[in-house]
């Protein structure tokens, strides 16, 4: 009822309803603060919260109405439709499901207090049922290592290209150059790709072990791939490869100074002094593969396959040596990597049917002969 005083009609207030949007951004900073509390990253944090609001968009419903079947239906369409790869929706996944287990937590109070505002409270989408495995365990195995003619055919495309571009009158022939020493440099040392990106001169050292090796003995490595929500993994690789120091020296005498830059800058610029475009070096990676006609199934990490296979395989290299210099934590991760290459398999079958020849008496035929009988 309304009621008169002074001249004025006063009407009863009435409640505001509940701002949704409101109310899941106070989640979202509740949920923050507690990840800062666990020391994660920044840049974890944002994605994650990304994830949860890409979620809401295409359900077309807050958290605290999601169903299964919701999750189903997000996380089919990302595969299925927008073709993200599995670990990509598997990231999603993760961060959704952290999500939902923080805001359903009896330790906080958001439950409780949805409940009141909403009617309704946060429960878990995700379970073992649509939830997907990691990759190593769905037995993908596409990806391969190089064999090494394959490695000496893709330098030697990369060596050339300098000089085709050179003759052709283009620009360009500098940053072939640095693209060529940056792939053997990811291979040289058994790098992933963004930690090339992130070298800079003053990141190779001496190893007193190994005076040969000059001022490039040590790679102190300071962008390894780091743990979910942690700052990056440090490490240290030590220089096998002789050929690899010459071609850094050759490099940083000749190669980099006419950047025009210095110690701190990356040790692969660009022209401004930046970072190399990850993007960049997968077309340019591709573009080398495409022309050579390899076999599918290699990628820039191939290198860094290529690079755990040798040491331990051709070289003889202990695989706890290969697991320190790639910086895994187990050695069941380096033994993923340490795929026998064709030339290898190829030169056991051959010592292998050479010792029991010898040993009963015959001599394996020359390939000339063979081609004359």
């Amino acid at each position: 009822m309304s009621e008169e005083l002074g001249g004025l009609i006063w009407l009863p207030s009435i409640a505001a309803a509940p701002d949704p949007d409101e109310f899941l951004r106070e989640v979202l900073e509740g949920w923050k603060r507690q990840q800062l509390a666990q020391n994660l990253g920044l840049n974890t944090i944002r994605r994650r919260s990304r994830s949860v609001l890409r979620m809401t968009s295409f359900a077309g419903k807050a958290p605290w109405e999601w169903l299964p079947g919701d999750a189903d239906d997000f996380f089919s369409h990302l595969r299925g439709v927008q073709n993200l790869s599995h670990n990509t929706v598997r990231a999603y996944q993760t961060d959704v499901k952290l999500f939902l287990d923080f805001a359903g937590d009896s330790a906080y109070d958001w439950n409780a207090r949805c409940g009141q505002l909403f009617g309704t409270v946060f429960s878990q989408v995700l379970s073992e049922l649509n939830h997907a495995t990691h990759a190593q365990d769905t037995g993908e195995a596409s990806k391969r290592p190089f064999s090494i003619q394959e490695l000496q055919e893709f330098f030697d495309l990369a060596d050339l290209e300098p000089e085709r571009i050179l003759n052709s009158g283009r620009k360009g022939a500098l940053a072939a150059w640095r693209d060529a020493v940056m792939f053997k440099t990811i291979y040289a040392w058994g790098l992933r790709h963004n930690e090339a990106r992130h070298l800079i001169l003053a990141d190779f050292s001496r190893n007193i072990r190994a005076p040969s090796f000059g001022e490039w003995g040590l790679l102190r490595v300071r962008q390894g791939k780091a743990m979910k929500g942690s700052a990056p993994k440090q490490r240290t690789v030590l220089t096998v490869f002789d050929w690899a120091t010459e071609m850094l020296d050759h490099w940083k005498r000749v190669g980099h100074p006419r950047f025009g830059l210095h110690r701190a800058t990356p040790l692969f610029p660009t022209d401004t002094g930046k970072m190399l475009d990850q993007a960049y070096l997968r077309r340019r990676f591709h573009a080398f593969i495409q022309e050579l006609g390899f076999a599918p199934g290699l990628d820039i990490h191939s290198f860094r396959r290529s690079y755990a296979s040798n040491l331990q395989i051709d070289a003889g290299y202990d695989v706890s040596f290969v697991q320190l210099q790639l910086g895994h934590e187990h050695a069941s991760t380096t033994s993923i990597y340490t795929v026998a290459s064709p030339d290898y398999r190829t030169r056991e079958l051959n010592r292998v049917l050479t010792g029991t020849l010898e040993r009963s008496g015959a001599t394996l035929p020359h390939p000339k002969q063979k081609e004359s009988q």
